[in-house]
């Protein structure tokens, strides 16, 4: 039978108590410390700001309804969209019916929004995270006519935006062309609109 003397059991306890105080107080606080001098922006949240208040973060997606603004990614988050703290996919696989009515409903209801046409498959889809907050620059452009009516403003001078925040592949390899849809949005209300 095992038994543990109280010479075995000190430095055990010691060890526990050392391990928790390192891995669970010291070296969190020191990576939280170097991350925020190191990536202060990221750190924080990424938070963009206009006028001084957070407008949001260039990390994480917003629900914008209004005709003036260029839509992004469908969230599957509930009860509300884009919920960081609920973030997760619907789990529902590509053949399962209701994912396929959820998609052909959307691509409907975006194809009469902006004109008719082929609507890019990432305003139909939900991410992965249901927090995506960027689109394709061929998303972006899909609704570019309807904010420059909305807003008043020439498409082209709307496109002109897309062009300017689309950002490019990662280290010119990885990811695919995308343009965050709160940043394209808050230089559409700098842009202003014809009174």
């Amino acid at each position: 039978m095992f038994t543990m003397t109280l010479k075995q059991l000190k430095p055990a306890a010691l060890m526990l108590l050392w391990m928790t105080l390192l891995t669970g107080l010291v070296y969190p606080l020191a990576m939280t410390a170097m991350g925020k001098a190191l990536f202060p922006v990221q750190a924080a949240g990424s938070l963009i700001e206009r006028g001084g208040t957070v407008a949001g973060s260039s990390l994480i997606g917003q629900p914008f309804a209004s005709d003036r603004y260029v839509h992004g990614r469908p969230s599957a988050t509930s009860p509300q969209a884009y919920d960081a703290a609920a973030s997760a996919g619907s789990n529902l696989g590509p053949s399962n019916p209701t994912l396929a009515q959820a998609v052909a409903d959307r691509a409907a209801k975006l194809a009469a929004e902006n004109g008719g046409g082929p609507v890019p498959m990432d305003l139909a889809t939900a991410s992965g995270s249901g927090l995506d907050p960027h689109i394709s620059p061929e998303a972006a452009a899909c609704q570019a006519e309807r904010v420059a009516r909305a807003r008043g403003v020439s498409r082209k001078a709307v496109e002109e935006l897309i062009a300017n925040h689309t950002q490019g592949r990662t280290w010119r390899l990885l990811g695919e062309p995308r343009v965050n849809v709160l940043e394209l949005n808050l230089a559409l209300d700098a842009l202003g609109e014809k009174e």
